[in-house]
C-alpha cells in the first residue's frame, strides 16, 4: 500500500473515532439529564402538553417523573423545577450557576439580550447593581417612596368617588395608580388621569402581558426560527413592545436636552450621568441601547404586576366577604377613618397582612417563573445539566406546594398565621421569585400592595355585582403570565 493511502485511512480512522468519542461525550451529557417523557422529532413533547394551560400540564408531568424532569418544547429542551425544595436548591442554594435569564424568543426579538431583565454576563450585574443603587437612592423601599405611594393611593380615592356607587370595571383605574408610582421614579413625574399618551401607554403594557401569555407567544417561544417569518397575531406583541420602546426614546431625548448632572430628576438622568462617566470604557454597559430598555423594563414590571395582583386582590375579597369585614375590623381597630394608613401599620394588622400575602400566593401572577439558564456545566441532584440550558423554576408550584400550605388550591388567610392570630413567614412564599434573580422592586411592590389594599378597604365596602358563590376566580388566559378576569365591582363608602 502506498504510504499517502496508508496515512489517509489512519486519518480517516482517527477522525472517525474522535466523532465517535464526541457523540458518546454529548450522549454522556445528553444521559445525565433528570428524566422526561421520550419527544417526537420536531415537535417534542408537544403531544403532552396543553398550549393554552402549560402550567396545569407541567404538573401533571411532574406527578410521573418527579420534581425535576427533562421535557422538549417543541425542539427546545427544558429542565422544569417543581416544589418548594427544588426552586430553592437551584435559585438560591446554587444560585451562581442557575443566574442565567433563559431563552424567552417572542420577547429577545425586541431586546436582544439588552436590558436588565433579559440580559446576561457582565452586562446583567452592571445593569442590575447600578438599577438597584438607582432604585434605593429614589427611595424604593423607604420613607420617600411611601409618601408618593399615600398621595397616588388618594388621588385613586378621588377618582373611586366619582363612581357614585355604581358598577365599572377597575382595570385601568389600577394601573394608572400603580403605574404613576414607578414613573414618578423613572420619569420624574406622574401623568394625569386624562392623559391621552398615558391611557395608550397603559393600554399597550396590559395587552403585552395578554400577548405574552397566549398559545401563540408560548408557539412563538418554541419555533421561532420558523415563525419569525410568518404573518400572524404573534407578531402582535413585537409592535407593541417597540411603540413603548420609541416612547421610553422620546423620554430620553427630552431628558438629554434638560439634564443636569448635579441634580438628577430620575432613573433616566442617573443612567445618562453614568454614560458620560463610563464613556471612554471600552467595557461599559452604560449605552443607550440598555438605558432605553432598562426603563422599559422598569416601567413595565412596576405597572403590570402589581396592578394585576390588585385586580386578582378585589376579586377574591367579592368571593370571601367574610375576609373583607375582618380586614374592615382590623383597619378600624388599628387605623381608623381620620388618618391615611402608613405601612409601619403592617406590624400590627397581622390579618391584613396574612390576607395580602394569600392573595399572592394565588394570583400566582407568573406560574412558570422567567426562564432561567445554567452559567456553566451544573451538577443537580445526581444529574448534569450542560451549560445553556433552560430551566423553568415552576413559581406556581412553589406557591401550591403542600408541604407548605396546607391547602394550597383554597383561599385561606390562615396559610400564613399561627396558632396566636400572629403573621407567620412561609419559606415557599416566593412570588417575586429567588436567588440572584430576584425582582427588583420587590420592596416597592409590597409597599404598594399593603397601601393600596388598606387605602381602599378603609374608605369603601366591595360590592359584586352576582352572588359570591358565583364568581368565577379562573385566569381569563394563563401562560407565562395569569391574566385576572373580567369583572365589575361597585364601591359603597364607609
Amino acid at each position: 500500500m502506498e504510504p499517502g493511502g496508508a496515512l489517509t485511512i489512519f486519518l480517516g480512522i482517527c477522525l472517525s473515532c474522535l466523532a465517535l468519542l464526541s457523540a458518546w461525550k454529548r450522549m454522556h451529557k445528553e444521559g445525565k439529564l433528570p428524566p422526561g417523557p421520550t419527544p417526537l422529532p420536531f415537535i417534542g413533547n408537544l403531544l403532552q402538553m396543553k398550549t393554552d394551560d402549560a402550567f396545569k400540564s407541567f404538573l401533571t408531568l411532574k406527578d410521573k417523573y418527579g420534581p425535576v424532569f427533562t421535557v422538549h418544547l417543541g425542539p427546545r429542551r427544558v429542565v422544569v423545577l417543581c416544589g418548594h425544595e427544588a426552586v430553592k436548591e437551584a435559585l438560591v442554594d446554587q444560585a451562581e450557576e442557575f443566574s442565567g435569564r433563559g431563552e424567552l424568543a417572542s420577547l429577545d426579538r425586541n431586546f436582544n439580550g439588552f436590558g436588565v431583565a433579559l440580559a446576561n454576563g457582565e452586562r446583567w450585574k452592571q445593569l442590575r447593581r447600578f438599577s438597584l443603587t438607582t432604585l434605593r437612592n429614589f427611595g424604593m423601599g423607604k420613607r420617600s417612596i411611601e409618601v408618593r405611594i399615600q398621595e397616588e393611593a388618594q388621588y385613586l380615592m378621588e377618582e373611586f368617588r366619582k363612581t357614585q356607587g355604581l358598577p365599572f370595571e377597575p382595570t385601568f383605574f389600577l394601573s394608572r395608580t400603580v403605574s404613576n408610582v414607578i414613573s414618578s421614579v423613572v420619569f420624574g413625574s406622574r401623568f394625569d388621569y386624562e392623559d391621552r399618551t398615558f391611557l395608550s401607554l397603559l393600554h399597550m403594557i396590559n395587552e403585552s402581558f395578554i400577548e405574552m401569555s397566549t398559545p401563540w407567544a408560548q408557539l412563538y417561544d418554541m419555533y421561532s426560527c420558523i415563525m419569525q417569518y410568518l404573518p400572524g397575531r404573534h407578531n402582535r406583541i413585537y409592535h407593541l413592545i417597540e411603540e413603548l420602546k420609541d416612547f421610553i426614546a422620546e423620554k430620553v431625548k427630552v431628558n438629554q436636552a434638560t439634564l443636569d448632572p448635579n441634580n438628577p430628576r430620575d432613573f433616566i438622568d442617573c443612567f445618562l450621568i453614568q454614560m458620560e462617566k463610563e464613556k471612554g470604557n471600552p467595557s461599559s454597559e452604560f449605552n443607550m441601547k440598555n438605558l432605553v430598555l432598562t426603563t422599559l423594563n422598569l416601567f413595565f414590571a412596576g405597572t403590570e404586576t402589581v396592578s394585576s395582583t390588585l385586580r386578582y386582590g378585589f376579586l377574591f375579597l367579592l368571593k370571601h366577604p367574610e375576609v373583607e369585614e375582618k380586614v374592615h375590623q382590623e383597619i378600624d381597630h388599628v387605623i381608623g377613618h381620620h388618618r391615611i394608613p402608613g405601612i409601619e401599620d403592617r406590624m400590627n394588622m397581622p390579618y391584613t397582612d396574612a390576607v395580602i400575602h394569600e392573595i399572592q400566593r394565588l394570583t400566582d401572577i407568573v406560574p412558570l417563573g422567567v426562564p432561567h439558564t445554567v452559567t456553566r456545566d451544573t451538577h443537580f441532584r445526581g444529574y448534569l445539566l450542560p451549560k445553556g440550558t433552560n430551566v423553568f423554576p415552576l413559581l406556581g408550584s412553589v406557591l401550591r406546594d403542600p408541604k407548605y400550605f396546607s391547602n394550597p388550591e383554597k383561599f385561606n388567610p390562615e396559610h400564613f398565621l399561627d396558632e396566636n392570630g400572629r403573621f407567620k413567614k412561609n419559606d415557599a412564599f416566593v412570588p417575586f421569585s429567588s436567588g440572584k434573580r430576584v425582582c427588583l422592586g420587590e420592596a416597592m411592590a409590597r409597599m404598594e400592595l399593603f397601601l393600596y389594599f388598606t387605602t381602599v378597604l378603609q374608605n369603601f365596602r366591595l360590592r359584586a355585582l352576582v352572588p359570591p358563590g358565583e364568581i368565577d376566580l379562573c385566569p381569563r388566559i394563563s401562560g407565562f403570565g395569569n391574566i385576572p378576569p373580567a369583572y365589575q365591582l361597585c364601591l359603597e363608602p364607609r
